[in-house]
């Protein structure tokens, strides 16, 4: 299919479903507390890393003065373990005082003085996957209302402790019940990860009408195994997925561990590419207070950032896969230019991987390429084979456009674009940005 009828028809599935709260029109950004610190409340002998409000506030200082809020990182989450073990004397959840001892609406109001926004865990079940107090049916109403009036902006609900049919209710009350509290709250549903995340335990069409973002897939560990799995999974189901994601409603792969023990710099650049083509949430689960200037560059680089954030919102899909062990990716974008990424599951060497656009469905003509990574670019005519050189277990990210619709301005400031050199001669092979 040509890419413009491809757009077309994204453009169509996306319209057709609609969340109507009004927020998470493009992912939601930010850092969520769980893989890195998980539920270590161990403050006695573990004051800087345990789950208590210095934690969030210190990443919500980093996030407002290292330069994450501006690009759009604006989501600092609480995750399981905050909570006392027994509800107030009214049957409202509550903080554990010594850990949170201003609560959270005081959180809350530290966050949106800075310009960025609070969210916090919660369980469908009895109790949360921790072993805190849940919210079982009987206590939603009364659960999103304290939400509401702690000023919260976002609320994942995760199922542990609770059965199919306690689910089917739970998730889509919950939705309910946040939107009557009037408060805006970006609702994150665990649902379909405990049904298996596929039809036809999995109603999709439904998810898009009550939650802003899903998780449809176990949790990523910190290694390179966990996040391959999670892109197999995705992409494999990639025709069931696509069409129910767009403005407002997110399959969610689960967190950027970027910076954290597990991957490489190719391994960070290749979870950041293919969470970009994905359209999926951007949140970091890491150590913004040392983490590495590599990682920090990989996670802040503003191009990835502009595909992941594109306002039309089609998620992107798999269209060549390599018995080499080159996989290539795409999505259409705005303003009819769109990403392209070149990924290797080889663990060797670098691989010299030739084609064309052409081959890869463009086909009108010349385009301008921008590598996201290297910050290079060159043009290339549709019908030119070209060499592009992938690492191993790493990627090559293009933002692709005609050459007088690419405006660069709009998404990179600072430093120069470097022009890669090349051969002029059509019969030559370009060796793109090698």
């Amino acid at each position: 299919m040509h890419l413009a009828a491809l757009l077309f028809v994204s453009a169509l599935f996306v319209a057709a479903f609609a969340l109507d709260n009004g927020v998470m029109r493009t992912p939601p950004m930010g850092w969520l507390a769980w893989e890195r610190f998980r539920c270590d409340i161990d403050c006695e002998h573990d004051p800087k890393n345990c789950i208590r409000q210095n934690l969030f506030i210190d990443m919500a200082d980093r996030l407002a003065e290292d330069g994450w809020r501006e690009l759009g990182y604006v989501y600092v989450n609480i995750d399981d373990c905050w909570s006392s073990m027994e509800r107030d004397e009214k049957g409202r959840l509550q903080p554990d005082p010594k850990r949170f001892p201003g609560g959270i609406p005081k959180l809350a109001r530290y966050m949106h003085d800075r310009g960025l926004k609070l969210g916090i865990y919660g369980d469908m079940g009895t109790h949360t996957c921790g072993g805190y107090p849940g919210t079982p049916l009987d206590k939603i109403t009364i659960d999103a209302q304290t939400f509401a009036d702690w000023e919260v902006d976002m609320f994942k609900f995760d199922g542990c402790y609770s059965n199919a049919t306690e689910q089917e209710q739970g998730y889509p009350l919950m939705s309910k019940a946040l939107n009557a509290t009037g408060r805006p709250i970006g609702y994150s549903c665990s649902w379909p990860a405990y049904q298996g995340g596929l039809p036809p335990k999995v109603n999709y069409t439904q998810l898009a009408k009550i939650c802003n973002l899903w998780r449809n897939y176990g949790d990523i560990q910190d290694s390179w195994d966990s996040v391959l799995n999670i892109i197999d999974w995705f992409f494999e189901n990639q025709d069931i997925l696509i069409p129910v994601a767009g403005p407002g409603r997110w399959n969610d792969p689960d967190m950027l561990i970027v910076g954290d023990f597990g991957l490489s710099m190719d391994q960070s650049r290749a979870q950041m590419a293919l969470w970009a083509i994905m359209a999926a949430p951007l949140f970091m689960s890491n150590d913004l207070r040392t983490i590495s200037s590599g990682a920090r560059r990989i996670l802040q680089n503003k191009i990835a950032i502009n595909i992941n954030q594109d306002p039309m919102g089609v998620q992107g899909r798999r269209i060549v896969k390599e018995k080499s062990g080159i996989e290539v990716f795409w999505r259409p974008l705005s303003n009819n230019a769109s990403a392209l990424v070149f990924f290797s599951r080889r663990s060797d060497m670098p691989y010299r991987y030739r084609t064309s656009l052409s081959r890869l469905n463009y086909t009108t003509g010349s385009y301008k390429i921008f590598d996201v990574f290297s910050e290079k670019t060159v043009t290339l005519k549709d019908s030119t084979d070209f060499v592009v050189s992938v690492n191993p277990s790493g990627v090559v990210m293009w933002y692709v456009s005609a050459p007088a619709e690419l405006n660069l301005r709009q998404f990179y400031r600072g430093g120069k674009l470097q022009r890669s050199a090349y051969d002029d001669d059509e019969n030559a092979i370009p060796r793109v940005f090698l």
